[in-house]
């Protein structure tokens, strides 16, 4: 590799092999030697220009800035090269293992160029413009290795340059350092995470036992790290016995021993160990299952009898009650739940529900849990005991309430809003004060479908204490659910610095959630360029977050917290991982597949449609309601602009400031523009890129890489979408109208290349084994006629593949069954909607029969109101009656 040649002052990579002599090469000559020939794009200004970040400045009277820095930030910023990092560690790791009288794998991967480039960078729907030799075995193989699950065909826009993969071969020497104890000379062994033995050669022991150093104990855990990663559980075991006294963190030493006893199978000393990190902390689960390893029971009764111990010695922990609920079944879970909910109610837990949540998976369990406190209930109402055949003394009026806030909890998780409304309106008159009681209140009526009322409930708890800032978050959150945003930015305000605007100061402080369900109202009320600002302005939040890492890199090689260091450089790789990227990439996303499909309108030009045939008492009063919208929206703009002026003055210098630490001032983002754009599938690339990467566990993923792939006409990138979805969830609804206008695209399309249309049929026929779409279609619907999601799906692609069919199509989507499973609000909303917007065909006149019998079934549900229910509907806020009400958004 060129890179580590450069690293070597010029000895070659030659053959399969890695040679290296550098005997004697000081530890900050090869950082120098790193840093200055990582990359041959240009000097360090250019290279962070390039990636759009600023040099920053060093502290007055420096001549430069320290070598490691500009080391780690350059392999930060370049992906490849730190691909290149990462492949120079696993060699030095080979040479290591060689050096400690290991045998090498005698066939390394060979040095080859990126597939995911194919023959002469081929993409897409690209072929070489060679005649019919170039339908050849070894490229129509290639094309199937690349559409496959774990194959890298991309999008002529995505980065597909071939990185060198892994050349190793037989070492000769190891990299010897000199021992330099200076930052600089720790550089090197961290940048390229290097074998045991570099860590040891260049900072030997320079403390003595007795001496307490941090910096040191640091290293002896990080190398300690290193050695359990190789899986070197021995050599980490007496490293740690070694080295005991001269680290500061006991517990982390207690773990990483007790973890390594079980790896090692000496599981009496591993008992030992958890036994006293339970008597550290009885209420910790991992050291509860690391117990289990050790002891290794052989029986359900064995197991428990473990917990019990466990529990007579530390009577006041909940784990060694609450685990046993996992494995335990019938009488014996009878028993054990029957103890532990007593326990809780007595002593008024509130989170008792949420501890058990994960039990509601076992019908069986569910049905236990619900006749054991249906039983508390009817005996505290009667008695005041939990039982009648209690001979205990009686208990306080709190555990009738908190029996009531369980139950109401209980039937809201199994979908019987009615029965859960009721348990807690009775807590609530008999405790008007409690918030936890409005909060679930909130909740049931948001489950139900009315997240109107649960606005209003929030809003009660709210209320009841102005200075909770949780309360007030939920309060805000659910408002935006509501389609309520000016509502929610004015109870966000109570907690934002005062002088400056709730938006922009949420924006400073990158608050992730309330962006993100901003994004979700606007783009429910159809306001395209509101919501895709806020999606610009998380993905900002993430570039900003990695630029916010570079202070770190010095500092942590400073202060020697190498452990950590490393998990923020494994954080910095997956960072887009998170879902709050993921929420807003697939938000934005779908905005611009919806701006593709229906470009926004000139406003003169759709306001002259709209009037063409309107009467003069229709035109006079649509005027009217347009000057009085007109006026009110000038208001508000003139109070807008007011508030930025005053603003503008606070903010100016901090904005000046941080624009040049992360890369000179950036771009305005204007709604109107971002909804506006050229090429809007262009730019929902940009968004699914990461997400392909990173979030390709997701079957939504690939799905709308599908539907963004489909309109550019893409078909290898298509059958690539269609199998990584396939090979998560063969069976999802969503999938299955993907596959069949993939089949029908195919079947229409003509002049494709050879080699593409051999590979086509070959994966088709191959995944699927069946390429008609109608007969695809009606196999899928048979096998699936019992859920409603799958019915609507073979319904809209029936009418898709045959207009003809209209009416069996709606009859097929209509149906509410209760033998139908997937019979929820979100589902039966989405078929209301595609009886509405044309999906399976002139669906209107059947609609409002179907909402009627939806009404039946979710008696709360806004969506299945009666027309005008929203209208006569007005939502108090602080007192304050709300304006016209919003579109409701659809997201429960």
């Amino acid at each position: 590799m060129v890179f580590l040649s450069q690293i070597y002052q010029g000895v070659p990579y030659a053959g399969g092999g890695f040679h290296c002599l550098c005997t004697g090469v000081s530890s900050h000559t090869l950082s120098v030697s790193l840093t200055r020939n990582i990359s041959d794009e240009g000097t360090d200004a250019e290279l962070l220009g390039k990636e759009g970040r600023s040099v920053r400045p060093g502290p007055a009277g420096s001549a430069q800035r320290p070598q490691e820095s500009c080391l780690l930030a350059r392999v930060r910023l370049a992906s490849e090269v730190r691909q290149e990092v990462r492949r120079g560690h696993q060699m030095l790791q080979k040479c290591t293992e060689v050096g400690q009288g290991q045998s090498p794998d005698p066939e390394g991967p060979v040095a080859a160029a990126d597939p995911d480039a194919g023959p002469g960078g081929l993409q897409g729907n690209q072929v070489p413009a060679a005649s019919a030799q170039a339908c050849s075995a070894g490229l129509v193989d290639w094309l199937c290795n690349s559409i496959s699950p774990a194959g890298g065909l991309r999008d002529g826009r995505e980065d597909h340059r071939g990185i060198p993969q892994d050349a190793t071969g037989d070492a000769e020497c190891l990299v010897k350092l000199q021992s330099v104890p200076t930052t600089h000379g720790r550089v090197f062994p961290v940048a390229l995470r290097a074998s045991m033995p570099v860590l040891i050669a260049f900072l030997p022991p320079q403390t003595s036992p007795d001496k307490v150093d941090y910096e040191y104990s640091e290293l002896l855990l990080y190398q300690n790290q290193v050695l359990r990663e190789a899986g070197l559980h021995k050599e980490a075991l007496e490293h740690l016995a070694t080295y005991e006294k001269q680290i500061c963190d006991k517990l982390a030493v207690d773990e990483m021993k007790g973890d390594l006893l079980i790896q090692l199978d000496r599981l009496d000393e591993a008992t030992e160990v958890y036994r006293q990190l339970l008597e550290r902390n009885p209420e910790n689960w991992s050291y509860y299952r690391g117990l289990e390893k050790a002891l290794k029971p052989a029986s359900v009764e064995e197991k428990q009898k473990m917990y019990e111990d466990t529990w007579d010695k530390y009577p006041k922990a909940l784990v060694p009650r609450r685990l046993p609920l996992n494995f335990l079944a019938g009488e014996k879970f009878r028993e054990c739940l029957d103890r532990y909910l007593r326990m809780n109610f007595s002593k008024g837990c509130p989170p008792v529900f949420t501890t058990l949540k994960s039990l509601y998976k076992d019908k069986d369990k569910v049905s236990i849990i619900e006749e054991l406190v249906v039983g508390y209930e009817t005996s505290l109402n009667s008695c005041r005991m939990f039982s009648q055949d209690d001979d205990g003394k009686e208990e306080p009026p709190t555990t009738l309430l908190w029996v009531q806030y369980f139950l109401a909890q209980h039937y809201d998780q199994i979908g019987q809003q009615s029965s859960a409304l009721e348990y807690i309106n009775t807590a609530i008159d008999s405790t008007p004060t409690l918030i936890e009681l409005f909060l679930i209140k909130a909740k049931i009526y948001k489950h139900a479908g009315n997240i109107r009322e649960a606005v209003r409930w929030m809003d009660e708890a709210q209320a009841l204490d102005t200075a909770d800032r949780f309360i007030n978050s939920k309060c805000a959150k659910y408002m935006l659910k509501a389609g309520m945003v000016k509502e929610a930015e004015e109870m966000c305000s109570k907690f934002t610095r005062e002088g400056a605007s709730a938006v922009e100061n949420l924006n400073e402080m990158q608050c992730m959630w309330f962006q993100t369900e901003c994004a979700l109202a606007y783009k429910a009320m159809n306001k395209y360029g509101e919501a895709l600002k806020k999606c610009h302005e998380i993905e900002r939040h993430f570039v900003e977050i990695t630029d916010d890492q570079f202070d770190f890199h010095t500092y942590c090689m400073r202060k020697m917290t190498l452990r950590s260091y490393v998990d923020l450089l494994k954080l910095e790789d997956v960072l887009r991982m998170h879902p709050f990227y993921y929420k807003a990439s697939r938000t934005a996303i779908e905005i611009y597949i919806a701006l593709h499909d229906h470009p926004l309108t000139d406003e003169n030009k759709e306001l002259a449609a709209d009037t063409a045939n309107l009467s003069d008492k229709e035109l006079k009063k649509m005027r009217n309601k347009q000057r009085r919208a007109q006026k009110k929206a000038q208001l508000e703009e003139e109070k807008k602009n007011a508030e930025k002026e005053k603003q503008l003055k606070n903010q100016k210098k901090k904005k000046e400031d941080d624009d040049e630490e992360i890369g000179g001032p950036k771009e305005e983002l204007i709604p109107e523009k971002l909804a506006r754009v050229d090429n809007p599938l262009e730019e929902a690339v940009k968004f699914l890129t990461p997400l392909k990467t990173l979030v390709k566990n997701k079957i939504e993923t690939h799905l709308l890489a599908f539907e963004i792939y489909f309109r550019k006409e893409k078909f290898l990138l298509m059958l690539q979408s269609v199998k990584r979805a396939f090979s998560i969830d063969k069976d999802h609804p969503w999938l299955h109208q993907c596959v069949v206008r993939f089949f029908k695209a195919v079947s229409e399309s003509k002049g494709l290349a050879v080699p593409v249309s051999t590979v086509l049929k070959r994966e088709i026929s191959q995944l699927f084994g069946e390429s008609n779409p109608k007969r695809f279609n009606e196999a899928s619907l048979n096998k699936h006629s019992d859920s409603i999601s799958h019915r609507l799906a073979a319904a809209k692609m029936m009418f898709y593949l045959d207009s003809s069919t209209e009416k069996k199509a709606i009859e097929l989507a209509i149906a509410l069954d209760e033998s139908l499973s997937n019979r929820t609000i979100q589902i039966c909303t989405d078929v209301l909607a595609n009886l509405r917007d044309g999906s399976l065909g002139d669906g209107k006149p059947v609609a409002e029969a179907y909402r009627t019998d939806c009404h039946k079934i979710f008696p709360y549900a806004l969506a299945f109101m009666p027309p005008g229910y929203e209208e006569n509907m007005k939502i108090a806020v602080n007192g304050d009656a709300c304006g016209e009400p919003e579109e409701l958004a659809n997201d429960m």
